[in-house]
Formats: C-alpha cells, sequence, structure tokens
C-alpha cells in the first residue's frame, strides 16, 4: 500500500505564495509521474502541474509563469511553489503519482489540502 500525505495549504492574501509539499510512503520500486491537481466545488480536477521522475515538467496554462513543481526522488516528495496568488487559486489540491511497487503500478491520491486566496 503507498499512501501521499499533503501540507502547506492555508489562507493567503492576492499576490501571496504558498509552498504545498506531498510525501509519498510505503512500497514503492518507482515513481513516474507526481502531480498537483485542483478541485471547487461543482466542478472536476484540473491538472495543475505535473512532473516526470527525469524532471520534466508540464503547466497548466492559467498557472504557467508563477507556479513550479520540483521532486527530490530521494525522498519521494513533491513540492509545489505557488507564486502570484489570485483568487482563482483556491481549490483543494491534492497529489497524485504513479507508483511501481514491484507487484502493480497504480495511480494514488493524497488527502488533499485546501488553499484560500482572499483578501
Amino acid at each position: 500500500q503507498v499512501q501521499l500525505v499533503e501540507s502547506g495549504g492555508g489562507l493567503v492574501q492576492p499576490g501571496g505564495s504558498l509552498r504545498l509539499s506531498c510525501t509519498a510512503s510505503g512500497i514503492i520500486l518507482i515513481i513516474y509521474t507526481m502531480d498537483w491537481y485542483r478541485q471547487t466545488p461543482g466542478k472536476g480536477r484540473e491538472l495543475v502541474a505535473r512532473i516526470t521522475n527525469s524532471g520534466t515538467t508540464n503547466y497548466g496554462d492559467s498557472v504557467k509563469g508563477r507556479f513550479t513543481i520540483s521532486r527530490d526522488n530521494t525522498k519521494n516528495t513533491v513540492t509545489l511553489q505557488m507564486n502570484n496568488l489570485k483568487p482563482e487559486d483556491t481549490a483543494v489540491y491534492y497529489c497524485n503519482a504513479d507508483v511501481n511497487t514491484g507487484w502493480s503500478r497504480n495511480n494514488y491520491w493524497g488527502q488533499g489540502t485546501q488553499v484560500t486566496v482572499s483578501s
């Protein structure tokens, strides 16, 4: 079993910054991609950023130039640095990892962390 634990959400004013972290634990052979998604009430989950195990990144159009995703493969951790936050960034943010345990390959989700951008 693989668990993802997120941290770092909270309340911030427009223009401010937050840093989200997510650590995977359990039986892990390799983690392929690690992603951040977000979801607001009444909407589906939106891909915010993705990073491969070789460090290739891509971003949703709405966050390009403001958010940066990074990962530490030695710690099975992915981080999302969010700068110049806007009210429309308010959402629950979820970490996702594509994991090979040696027996199977599955996608795992964290529990979510709330980010609220408001003055």
